[in-house]
């Protein structure tokens, strides 16, 4: 094996690469908010007393959790025009990773929930809290805190699995490193540099979260 590694053959192509990071982090941030909202209102339907609405968003989750993300995708892009609507690849993206984010969260969302203390419930009461008030300002933020590992490793893995929307020719990371291959014949390095880029994203993406947390929560990094 005379294999001759060539990664000055990338750097004509630095520009689109460039691109395929703004691309990957812009979803990444816009799915990451949309889709902590949704599992948060997820979560709160799940253990709502109303059993319609407890039934829709079990359903919701128990559907998304248990088919793979890739079908969902392609249900979004290729099955919604057959009724009528008609996405655009960015569109279909950042709905599919707020779909799949919301549903994930939501349980997780949730099991911060079912650990809050009776006391803090009662508590609310005792100070003529409505159930509203209660769980936005006295439960949710401690519910938030327990759970904050898990949601930030939840959200860095919606930011890798963002490289499955390539497949709908979304101009994102893995998008660019399949287009510069396509062209320099030079897989090995371009796939090598990919992943470097995305192990970095997900380094900066956690110390973010662990600054955030640090304003939030005032917690130790994670």
């Amino acid at each position: 094996m005379d294999y001759q590694v060539n990664f000055s053959g990338l750097v004509p192509y630095f520009s689109t690469f460039l691109s395929g990071i703004g691309m990957t982090i812009q979803i990444t941030v816009i799915s990451t908010i949309l889709g902590l909202l949704v599992g948060t209102y997820c979560a709160a339907g799940r253990i709502s007393q109303q059993r319609w609405l407890s039934s829709i968003c079990a359903v919701y989750i128990e559907m998304t959790r248990n088919t793979p993300f890739i079908v969902q995708l392609f249900f979004i892009f290729f099955g919604l025009p057959a009724l009528g609507l008609k996405l655009s690849a960015w569109e279909a993206g950042i709905i599919a990773l707020v779909f799949n984010l919301g549903a994930y969260s939501a349980e997780i969302i949730r099991a911060g929930i079912l650990a809050a203390p009776k006391g803090q419930w009662e508590a609310g009461r005792t100070l003529g809290l409505t159930y509203r008030q209660i769980f936005i300002h006295i439960i949710l933020p401690p519910a938030y805190q327990r759970v904050y590992p898990a949601l930030v490793s939840q959200c860095i893995i919606v930011m890798l699995g963002s490289s499955v929307v390539s497949q709908i020719s979304l101009e994102e990371l893995t998008f660019a490193a399949n287009f510069v291959q396509s062209r320099t014949f030079l897989s090995f390095e371009s796939y090598i540099v990919t992943a470097v880029i995305y192990l970095f994203l997900a380094i900066l993406m956690r110390q973010a979260f662990t600054l955030l947390s640090k304003v939030m929560f005032k917690a130790p990094a994670l």
